[in-house]
């Protein structure tokens, strides 16, 4: 077979293409790609909701990759253990109560199940902005990650969602937009960012899943991002609150998106 450069380009560009114009519109635009937000995206997805997932990095996974201090091994507990074995990952028990896995392993695989359920996966896609709709959230504003580091001039484009799911980690990305550029309060105790406290694991992973809840009118926190924006712990390299957490926040949507 004789292999044509004009043929392979052309094949990138309109497959990309038909992909970004059919997500410019979605029921869930998740931002970030690490545990929480790849869970979410898969259950979302699985469920029938047109869900789609931008990551400003070149690979998804988050902190899960590299495990703790690069090396490649998370810890999850009995019910994070649950949520892996729904997703097909192996897991090992190490002592009661605590079961371990390959970072890798457990990022590909999940990561696998999201995009077969029919999530979408923008990666190098950074959001810089929320669409703003009488004080409620309408979408969220893109643009290449590339120009943003290279603080570049260029205008950006928008995807139209019915909510918006902030799974940005300690960074908390979008509702520190809001807080920023939009008149209102937030639903925290302070109205405002709380922010993140030092670790204490097992109070983390516990206050992970309360805090996964709505904080702006269609805008959902999950994950590390929960604990930051309600002034929680952060936990280290264990991950069962953050895949629980990211199943938590796909049901809250769900539901809502399921009484239209």
């Amino acid at each position: 077979m004789h292999l044509d450069e004009k043929n392979i380009t052309e094949a990138i560009i309109k497959r990309y293409t038909e992909k970004l114009l059919d997500s410019l519109r979605c029921d869930v635009a998740i931002v970030g790609g690490g545990p929480s937000g790849l869970v979410a995206a898969a259950e979302l997805a699985g469920a029938g909701w047109k869900t789609c997932l931008f990551e400003r990095k070149l690979g998804i996974g988050g902190g899960m990759w590299g495990g703790g201090m690069m090396m490649n091994e998370i810890v999850v507990q009995e019910e994070g253990r649950r949520v892996m074995e729904e997703f097909d990952v192996t897991t090992r028990p190490f002592g009661k109560g605590y079961f371990t896995a390959d970072a890798v392993e457990s990022v590909t695989t999940i990561c696998s199940k999201a995009v077969k359920a029919g999530a979408r996966i923008f990666n190098l896609v950074s959001v810089e902005d929320i669409v703003l709709r009488d004080k409620e959230a309408a979408g969220i504003v893109i643009n290449w990650t590339a120009v943003e580091m290279a603080r570049l001039h260029v205008d950006p484009l928008t995807i139209e969602s019915k909510f918006i799911v902030d799974a940005t980690g300690h960074a908390a990305e979008v509702i520190r937009v809001i807080e920023r550029k939009v008149d209102t309060r937030l639903m925290t105790p302070s109205g405002k960012i709380e922010g993140e406290r030092s670790l204490w694991a097992e109070r983390a992973e516990q206050t992970t899943l309360e805090n996964t809840r709505e904080v702006f009118p269609r805008v959902y926190v999950t994950g590390m991002c929960a604990n930051a924006v309600f002034g929680s712990y952060r936990m280290g390299p264990i991950f069962g609150g953050m895949l629980l957490s990211g199943k938590k926040v796909a049901e809250l949507i769900g539901e809502r998106l399921g009484e239209k």
